[in-house]
């Protein structure tokens, strides 16, 4: 599913200068600049405190942002998201190890007044027909108990997107701000040595004679640990991976009924611990993706792989980063569409072999419990490469683009009663 959103004319205008603007504050942030606004804005905490046993809270939980993205070459279009999303809901502690949470989830753009009425997230555009009105909403209702102080089970609404740390050429952190609530069954273990998340997010449900198809996506992110993650030297494996199915034994469709998609990734992540009050730490990971059409069409390509290299510094409160990518054949389900060999401006074009460098700076901040802001800048290169249609076969010239946003996340939570 793509949303089609207005394009910042004033962007448009002004772009040459805001890329060097871009490059000049990277090239600045590399001299004086622990900056992690997946882990500070995007992601969720998900331990339950024992002590809030008996209490009845009004949570109102809002990330706002204004994102901009622009993009040379034939890869994707650029597009604009300012708005926010707030889930306001009731949250309850029965006893110490269970948590109960319900409200609603609504989504906003500045100046949309009509939303879309289907799921948010790349699946059949079922209900393109039928539209929301003010906002997009939905339902919140989350289940959680914790098994014991390693093991926690997740029913309705699932911890998910940033919380799951896939890595981006699996996951568009973009997600954060535009998908629906991931919601279905979760399971999360947390030891000394592993880290395992598996969930199954159910996207679209049907009923006898429906005429749409059923959607889910299982997946498990896990990462191995082989010393604690304090250690002066930390080395670790990361262990990802995502299979989409679409097509139930009940619906009406004919034509490719199923369809079963699958992406992963494994490789190994050093950590050095500096822990000086400027310089934090030195992060590095190296890993090897795939992709797999098992069933279905929908994809020009069977299979696929791609290697992802990436190092970042955290000093003070700013990340800096770079990464490099290449790819062949690779399809990511919710991946960034400039990680992967086939456009989405342009219908049946895909391309040989693309390669990318990338670069970025981050500054993310806490003011206090349930209050952080983010700003990140990204620049990205394509190198040159052979680009595909059934018409016709051209070189394409290496392409660059650039993606600036800013977030602010707020969780203020309102004791009513302790029972």
């Amino acid at each position: 599913m793509k949303l089609t959103i207005m394009r910042n004319t004033f962007i448009d205008v002004c772009l040459p200068g805001i890329r060097c603007f871009v490059l000049c504050t990277f090239v600045a942030g590399i001299s004086f600049a622990h900056a992690q606004i997946p882990e500070k804005v995007f992601q969720t905490p998900y331990k339950i405190d024992a002590e809030r046993k008996g209490a009845l809270s009004v949570e109102l939980d809002n990330l706002s942002f204004f994102k901009n993205n622009e993009y040379g070459g034939n890869f994707l279009e650029g597009y604009t998201l300012p708005g926010l999303w707030l889930q306001s809901k009731a949250v309850y502690y029965p006893s110490t190890n269970i948590k109960l949470e319900a409200g609603m989830h609504a989504l906003l753009y500045w100046g949309a007044d009509a939303y879309p009425n289907y799921a948010y997230q790349d699946i059949a555009d079922w209900k393109s027909e039928r539209y929301q009105y003010g906002a997009r909403l939905l339902p919140v209702f989350r289940a959680q108990i914790a098994l014991s102080e390693r093991v926690n089970l997740v029913l309705g609404n699932l911890y998910g997107a940033a919380n799951h740390r896939l890595i981006e050429p699996l996951y568009n952190p973009e997600l954060n701000l535009t998908a629906d609530p991931e919601t279905g069954l979760q399971f999360l273990y947390t030891s000394r040595f592993i880290d395992l998340d598996a969930w199954t997010n159910w996207e679209s449900f049907i009923f006898k004679l429906d005429t749409h198809q059923e959607a889910f996506t299982f997946g498990i992110s896990s990462r191995i640990n082989y010393n604690r993650p304090e250690s002066r030297f930390h080395f670790y494996t990361p262990i990802q991976l995502l299979t989409q199915h679409r097509g139930g034994e009940i619906d009406t469709i004919v034509v490719n009924s199923v369809q079963t998609f699958m992406n992963g990734a494994t490789g190994i992540g050093g950590v050095w611990n500096i822990n000086h009050p400027v310089f934090k730490r030195l992060h590095v990971e190296a890993d090897a993706t795939g992709f797999y059409q098992q069933t279905g069409d929908l994809w020009p390509f069977t299979n696929g792989y791609g290697l992802y290299a990436r190092i970042w510094a955290d000093l003070y409160d700013f990340r800096v980063k770079g990464a490099y990518w290449m790819c062949k054949d690779f399809i990511s389900m919710f991946g960034n569409p400039y990680y992967g060999a086939v456009s989405t401006s342009e219908e049946g074009l895909t391309f040989d072999n693309p390669r990318m460098a990338c670069f970025g700076l981050e500054y993310s901040r806490s003011f206090g419990k349930g209050y952080s802001i983010g700003i990140d800048l990204d620049l990205y290169y394509h190198l040159s490469t052979t680009a595909h249609t059934a018409e016709r076969t051209e070189k394409q010239g290496g392409a660059t683009g650039f993606s600036m946003g800013v977030y602010f996340r707020m969780i203020p939570s309102f004791l009513i009663k302790r029972f």
